[in-house]
């Protein structure tokens, strides 16, 4: 890592300082988010995961000034966001969940118009342009109206528009919801250049976990308002799930006599289930093999042996006794349970929030 790449990398970029927002809903207050704290540098990528409701779109809001936080405050590349919301917006770039060009207008003559917004000369806002046609493979429809597009047409085409002004800090909310595979690829690429070429942070929620396991060096788990995990993906993964060790032999006597040799080697909760033994471990490629060893030395044939590794959905089951998708799917019926009956009323007036708020350039 060369100096300045180094100095970059201790640069403090977001600092969030007990954000909160609370909604009325019909006569309810509805804590949205509660004490957001946290701090992001620069060249990081970091995920915020959580079920619809937990709070994510409502955090990026208030960082991205779209909303004022009902206290706390943050500063957002160097510029605070409740006393200086136009430096913040000049200086970052947004992508939220719904579409934000004009239907009138055709794609290429959006990018240009956002260029120019930014202030960038005719010829950089064109050769950007055409770079951002190019990578984020939109040649097929440049020339068409937004409104003749497809969903994830416009998808692509609103990743553009945050891109066009090469920001030091990305916001992306849910941002390859609608595309296909190939479209996600090409869309991970460059964000993954700009992160290279310009040190850009990307700050972006997913509901794709593996995209979070995969590029992310930082996940934030948050779930009713309140950030509840804060590591690296692998962190997270070997100390709150683990890896699931499940071994098979002839009958459930070898099981049984195999329970005794492995409960020596580790002091997680083994299960027996007929002929199979399993447990959860954090070290799980080190005993595999050892296990194996040791069962042979005991005169215990092993006839399978398989290591699973945790996933982020296995982390946010461990945080939370339920999984991703269950947690999402118990907001969305606005299930009798007060907390989540409050996620759903957020996740609603989210909704209604985005509709006025993300149509607006930055």
């Amino acid at each position: 890592m060369c100096f300045y790449s180094h100095l970059m990398a201790h640069e403090i970029i977001i600092h969030a300082e007990g954000l909160t927002k609370v909604f009325t809903a019909k006569t309810a207050k509805v804590a949205a988010v509660s004490d957001l704290t946290f701090t992001a540098r620069r060249g990081e990528l970091v995920a915020f995961l959580g079920p619809n409701g937990a709070g994510k779109s409502t955090s990026l809001r208030m960082l991205t000034t779209l909303i004022s936080p009902t206290s706390g405050t943050a500063r957002v590349v160097g510029r605070d966001i409740r006393s200086d919301a136009a430096g913040v917006r000049a200086r970052i770039g947004y992508v939220g969940q719904l579409t934000s060009g004009s239907f009138s207008q055709r794609a290429r003559d959006e990018l240009l118009s956002q260029g120019a917004f930014y202030g960038m000369t005719r010829r950089d806002s064109i050769r950007r342009a055409d770079e951002l046609i190019d990578s984020l493979d939109l040649a097929s429809f440049a020339n068409r109206t937004v409104q003749q597009l497809s969903g994830g047409q416009k998808r692509r085409l609103d990743v553009a528009l945050g891109l066009m002004h090469a920001p030091p800090l990305l916001f992306l909310d849910e941002p390859s919801t609608g595309l296909d595979p190939q479209s996600r690829a090409n869309l991970w690429e460059h964000i993954l250049h700009l992160r290279t070429q310009h040190g850009t942070t990307v700050f972006l929620t997913t509901h794709y976990l593996e995209e979070a396991d995969r590029y992310a060096e930082r996940v934030m788990v948050m779930d009713r308002g309140r950030i509840i995990a804060d590591d690296h993906a692998d962190a997270l993964k070997a100390t709150l799930a683990g890896d699931v060790l499940t071994f098979g032999f002839s009958d459930a006597a070898q099981a049984a006599d195999a329970r005794e040799v492995v409960a020596r080697l580790t002091q997680a909760e083994i299960t027996i289930a007929d002929d199979a033994m399993s447990f959860t471990t954090p070290e799980g490629s080190r005993l595999l093999p050892a296990i194996v060893r040791e069962l042979d030395a005991a005169g215990i044939t092993v006839r399978s042996a398989t290591g699973v590794p945790p996933t982020l959905d296995d982390v946010f089951l461990a945080l939370t006794g339920r999984t991703l998708r269950e947690a999402g799917e118990g907001e969305a019926a606005g299930e009798s349970d007060d907390a989540d009956g409050t996620a759903s009323a957020v996740s609603n007036v989210d909704r209604e929030v985005d509709t006025t708020t993300t149509g607006a350039r930055s």
